[in-house]
């Protein structure tokens, strides 16, 4: 009987969150060992469903980046990357379209539709949904906080792009109709070339520009950690600009940050960064009072 009491308490401590966020987007970026360990998927796609079937409208941008590399080595074609960035050309990017657009968005979908979800595959070409830019390495260089000069600075990533503008229209006609969007990270310009684009520069844009409530970044760490290496679970805007201005918060971690930093600009209410490799971590971050990551606030 204690242990079904304990159970109960579970849902009462989730009530509150359940009708605060009823009907608002929680924007979630997919990726890290959640997305290749079998029972983290079939958790992700629980925690998924259960948030569209409490009212909260989820929206999933996802990545790929082993994957694509696994397709990469079985073609014989050798991954290439300059600043941390994939350099594309065009038949690496016809290998990322297809397995980000095809494999991996197609397998996440059916594994929402599976635990009873209704979701709908898309890339940001569906639609106009992404216009993209070519990314530059001045540009990459800023969102890391890096100089670049020299031969450091020169050349470009190829079909790498940025976001110049997401239209949400789709995906609230989607939502609307309690459809999950689930959205590979690839746009195309304004003459119709198409880019690889960093999925969380496409979460942060996208979380934005649908006024999200959450914005939830699926990483493989706890969250952000101070100087002195310990776990921050709630931390300002103004302050995770100061870490990454003295150096506290790594390479690794700054586009992420910047996505988020971008999205709470754009009117977005949080932005968590959680740990994936945790079962239904996306269940502890926003129905409990302490989550497990860290939430950044305006």
């Amino acid at each position: 009987m204690n242990k079904l009491i304990k159970k109960a308490n579970v849902l009462i401590e989730a009530l509150p969150y359940m009708r605060t966020f009823r009907g608002k987007t929680v924007v979630v970026k997919y990726g890290g060992h959640a997305m290749t360990d079998t029972s983290l998927k079939e958790r992700f796609a629980q925690n998924v469903v259960l948030l569209k079937y409490v009212g909260i409208n989820p929206v999933i941008i996802h990545g790929g980046g082993p994957q694509i590399d696994k397709m990469l080595d079985r073609l014989g074609i050798e991954a290439k990357f300059r600043h941390g960035v994939r350099i594309t050309d065009e038949a690496t990017m016809e290998i990322v379209e297809m397995v980000l657009a095809g494999k991996i968005n197609m397998e996440i979908t059916d594994l929402i539709n599976r635990h009873g979800g209704s979701a709908v595959g898309l890339s940001g070409k569906d639609g106009g949904l992404i216009l993209s830019k070519p990314l530059t390495a001045k540009a990459w260089a800023e969102s890391l906080d890096r100089e670049l000069d020299g031969e450091d600075g020169e050349g470009d990533f190829g079909l790498v792009g940025d976001v110049e503008r997401v239209d949400p229209g789709l995906l609230r006609n989607l939502q609307e109709d309690h459809y999950i969007p689930v959205i590979a990270p690839i746009g195309t310009d304004r003459e119709g070339n198409t880019y690889n684009i960093n999925a969380d520069l496409v979460a942060g844009a996208v979380a934005g520009a649908l006024r999200a409530e959450k914005l939830l970044m699926m990483t493989d760490i706890k969250g952000i950690r101070d100087a002195n290496g310990r776990h921050l679970s709630t931390v300002s805007r103004k302050d995770v600009q100061r870490m990454m201005k003295k150096g506290t918060i790594t390479e690794g971690m700054i586009p992420k940050v910047h996505a988020c930093l971008d999205a709470l600009g754009e009117g977005v209410g949080k932005a968590h960064i959680i740990d994936g490799r945790i079962p239904h971590a996306i269940l502890l971050e926003i129905f409990t009072r302490k989550g497990i990551g860290t939430e950044i606030v305006n």
